[in-house]
């Protein structure tokens, strides 16, 4: 994996004895910042670290030549000191984190999981030919999306597409096959044997993600959840970020109730 590498920064210590440790992960061609709102919005016993993943705004298209990138959801978790308690994914990352830590060895896993605007399916027969090239003509949008509503400056519409055209072709052919390949591969991973407590989180008017993939993924989570955010779209911790900070709560309420049934969690 030469030219690829995940970094992991403490974004906000907890003001608590005994924090939650937190790890957000962002989508492809974005970067830590994706939770900024997040950050001033996490409740005061989670301690958040956010990732730098190869295939943000900061890499290369190296990590995109090589095998199958969902194991860089691990690496990401080990960098965490003490390791992730609660790994929060969006988009291509939430595909990939469902992929890793099915496979992954129990002792390795986080206590809950949130997945924000997942690709998923349940069954192959599902895709077709249409869909590789629908995903393939929305591709730009994407990132043209993520700029304007998350504009560093307000950008004219001509140069937010201009701006979204250079990261598109940044990403390149390899990097929209690493994508496609992953969401292929969704009905083949094992949901049936992750363990834990997930959060599915989707915007209701994601033109992206299909909400229908995100109901599916949670009706086939043994512990799955589904929250659907009305007039939301593709990236709900921006667009609603207090509505997202709240429900994200709950589940982290639901692992401070947990570790204090049983003090060996708290630690």
């Amino acid at each position: 994996m030469s030219g690829s590498r995940v970094t992991v920064r403490l974004d906000r210590p907890a003001r608590s004895a005994y924090p939650l440790r937190v790890l957000a992960l962002h989508g492809l061609a974005a970067s830590g910042t994706t939770w900024r709102d997040f950050r001033e919005l996490v409740s005061a016993e989670a301690e958040l670290w956010t990732a730098e993943l190869p295939w943000g705004t900061g890499g290369d298209s190296v990590w995109s030549h090589h095998g199958d990138p969902a194991e860089w959801i691990g690496t990401a978790m080990r960098a965490v000191p003490g390791g992730a308690d609660v790994v929060i994914a969006h988009s291509f990352s939430a595909t990939l984190a469902v992929e890793h830590l099915a496979g992954a060895p129990r002792a390795g896993r986080p206590r809950a999981l949130v997945l924000v605007s997942p690709f998923h399916r349940t069954d192959p027969a599902d895709f077709h030919w249409d869909d590789a090239g629908h995903y393939l003509g929305i591709f730009q949008e994407v990132f043209e999306e993520a700029l304007r509503i998350n504009p560093v400056r307000e950008l004219a519409p001509e140069t937010r597409r201009d701006m979204a055209v250079l990261v598109r072709d940044r990403v390149g052919p390899y990097g929209w096959l690493r994508f496609w390949e992953s969401y292929l591969r969704s009905p083949f991973v094992d949901t049936r044997g992750l363990g834990l407590p997930v959060l599915v989180v989707a915007g209701e008017n994601d033109r992206f993600a299909d909400p229908r993939d995100a109901a599916l993924l949670a009706a086939a989570l043994p512990q799955g959840r589904l929250e659907l955010l009305p007039g939301c779209g593709h990236f709900p911790m921006t667009e609603q970020p207090r509505r997202f900070a709240d429900t994200v709560h709950q589940l982290l309420d639901d692992c401070r109730a947990e570790s204090s049934a049983d003090p060996k969690k708290a630690s």
